[in-house]
């Protein structure tokens, strides 16, 4: 069962109609997290988190390769749990977020995989350096609210790399990890 039917299958279930193309969705931001893992000399690993971010999708279950998203993270936003820590990374030695307070990724294609998974290619740009990077996701569920049916939601997970040094964040690699596994977890709803 491919990706597609999988969404069709629970659009049918639902009784709804499908929209005719990709249509604009609402991240539930109460329900969204950005964190990653740092490989800390090999003695143990730093999670961390952004606490301010915002993405544009326009999603069509029923054709997902015209799926388009643009997430948009404040890079001050950024939290590991230890403000000193935090501190450095705002600077020039990493995100150097007074300069660049954004980072940005925008999708330029979205390839099914399977049947609830896709490959969702992009250039994300952080500290003034653009490059490609790719997203694995997985849809976990798409399907009514349990609190509202009238409100369908679509929840993914997505995982990928970042390879901190392309990006100009040579600082301590590759002792400290230079690639940072990066995953994202979501729910959306239509927008309308």
């Amino acid at each position: 069962m491919k990706f597609q039917s999988l969404a069709l299958a629970a659009a049918f279930a639902l009784g709804a109609v499908l929209p005719a193309a990709a249509e604009p969705h609402v991240l539930d931001k109460s329900h969204a997290s950005i964190t990653f893992q740092v490989d800390h000399l090999g003695f143990s690993t730093v999670h961390g988190k952004f606490r301010e971010f915002d993405a544009q999708i326009e999603f069509d279950p029923e054709k997902v390769e015209d799926t388009r998203l643009r997430f948009v993270v404040m890079a001050d936003s950024i939290d590991t749990g230890w403000g000193p820590r935090d501190d450095h990374l705002k600077t020039g030695d990493f995100f150097a977020a007074a300069e660049n307070p954004e980072i940005v990724f925008e999708s330029t294609s979205v390839t099914p995989t399977g049947s609830d998974t896709a490959d969702v290619a992009g250039t994300l740009t952080m500290k003034g350096a653009s490059h490609p990077v790719t997203f694995m996701a997985k849809l976990n569920k798409l399907g009514p609210s349990p609190f509202d049916p009238s409100k369908t939601i679509a929840g993914f997970t997505a995982t990928g790399e970042i390879d901190r040094t392309k990006f100009g964040m040579d600082y301590a690699a590759p002792a400290v990890s230079a690639v940072i596994p990066v995953r994202i977890d979501l729910e959306m709803s239509p927008a309308n």
